[in-house]
């Protein structure tokens, strides 16, 4: 159901999907998303902005499941309306562009979708923005005990800075000097379309009677710092990050895979030429190899059941195998930062077990997010090699700094040897192999 500026809908669903749409390309800035979640217009505390830097709210009902890329990029918010706190009125559905405006920003759209069966609830598309860095797309609201959906579309032009500290968020940014403290705050910028009055839509906000105090919720408890909204993007360009400069040595550090399937359909007698089918039953599998101080060389993989330990040697942990992609979370391995200096190198990367013969038309992000510290990501190239192996980032103990280098390294390994031993030869780790199974 496509919507209007300013229309609402019911939400016919215990739990949805969230998804920011729009069209990449050259100049397109990146697109964020976020959300709000809201009791008599504020936010409780920090703890009620879920976003990048902040992926899981306390209650467990809205959640940040990153992106997805291709063509048309998403990026996405699970939200459990059955979870959300009796408290919480309203969850404001944001996003924020990350250099540049919404201006740039072609076929930016938000969809609601059944989280049971991925049916579209409503779709609302942002055509009119200009000068816009931050945006409230739309806000699922309860109205007589049920959810509806409300299209907003109003921007603002401070940034998702602005955005978060309008509904009460600590931002942890650069204080502005006299001259900008005297002057006023910016105010959300209004994009009506012409059949719309001049004033902005306001934000519907529900004021039921105050519980009694005894009974009243607590809010979620917040680290009492501001919320940080840095992130680093890693390009060709710039392809290495210290996380020990960015804050994130203790801790853990979540890395994780995922992707998108484009199938190219070709009529009859076409060749395939370079592009090689890729199936619904895609199999890619996330690993990593180790070399710790100590001397100790191994991997980390589905493959043999090798899924490590997270509080012994070798300090890395794989998640369960995702066999499909269709997981909104993909697949994940996570590092124990505490042991860092149990860490000379740690080399992650991604093998094609099954469903096709290359990466060819896969779109695949990898986020590295420490626990404390501003998340690393970046996007794959296109792969123009017949390569089933990709080495994705190699971290290193550089004497206690830890530095992420973008890889992004598609490999072809010689006939009859394995993509293991195909990424061993290239990044010299010098181990011996045999055949494994999953």
């Amino acid at each position: 159901m496509t919507m209007r500026k300013g229309t609402n809908v019911p939400v016919p669903a215990s739990a949805v999907r969230i998804e920011l749409g729009w069209s990449g390309g050259a100049g397109v800035p990146d697109v964020d998303a976020s959300a709000l979640l809201l009791a008599g217009g504020k936010v409780r505390s920090d703890a009620d902005f879920v976003f990048y830097n902040q992926a899981n709210h306390a209650s467990g009902a809205v959640r940040y499941e990153g992106k997805r890329t291709g063509t048309e990029i998403t990026d996405s918010l699970s939200v459990n309306l059955e979870q959300v706190e009796p408290v919480i009125e309203t969850i404001v559905l944001a996003a924020s562009a990350d250099g540049g405006t919404f201006g740039r920003v072609p076929g930016l759209h938000i969809r609601v979708l059944d989280a049971a069966n991925s049916a579209e609830l409503a779709r609302f598309d942002s055509d009119d923005a200009t000068v816009e860095t931050a945006f409230v797309l739309g806000e699922l609201y309860r109205r007589q005990g049920a959810w509806k959906f409300r299209a907003v579309g109003q921007g603002y032009d401070s940034g998702l800075g602005g955005l978060a500290a309008d509904f009460g968020i600590s931002v942890d940014e650069p204080q502005p000097g006299p001259a900008a403290a005297a002057a006023p705050a910016a105010a959300p910028v209004s994009t009506p379309p012409p059949t719309a009055p001049a004033a902005p839509l306001p934000r519907p906000v529900a004021t039921p009677a105050a519980p009694p105090p005894a009974t009243a919720p607590a809010a979620p408890a917040s680290s009492g710092a501001p919320v940080r909204l840095t992130k680093v993007t890693l390009t060709k360009e710039a392809p290495a990050v210290s996380l020990t400069k960015q804050g994130g040595t203790s801790g853990t550090l979540r890395v994780n895979l995922n992707w998108e399937v484009h199938k190219q359909f070709k009529s009859w007698g076409q060749k395939l030429g370079k592009a090689l089918a890729l199936h619904s039953d895609l199999d890619l599998d996330l690993g990593a190899f180790f070399e710790l101080t100590d001397g100790t060389k191994g991997v980390v993989q589905a493959l043999g059941n090798s899924f490590g330990a997270l509080h012994q040697p070798p300090f890395i942990h794989l998640d369960a195998d995702d066999r499909t992609g269709a997981r909104a979370s993909g697949e994940n391995l996570t590092v124990n930062l505490d042991a860092k200096s149990s860490f000379r190198r740690i080399l992650v990367f991604v093998t094609i077990y099954e469903g096709a013969r290359s990466f060819a038309n896969l779109n695949a992000t990898v986020t590295l997010s420490p626990q404390h510290g501003a998340p690393v990501d970046f996007s794959l190239d296109e792969c123009t090699v017949p390569s089933n192996v990709c080495a994705l980032a190699l971290i290193t103990n550089n004497n206690g700094d830890l530095v992420v280098q973008r890889e992004a390294r598609y490999l072809v390994p010689d006939r009859g040897v394995s993509p293991q031993r195909t990424l061993d030869r290239a990044y010299g780790w010098g181990m011996n192999w045999t055949p494994g199974r999953k």
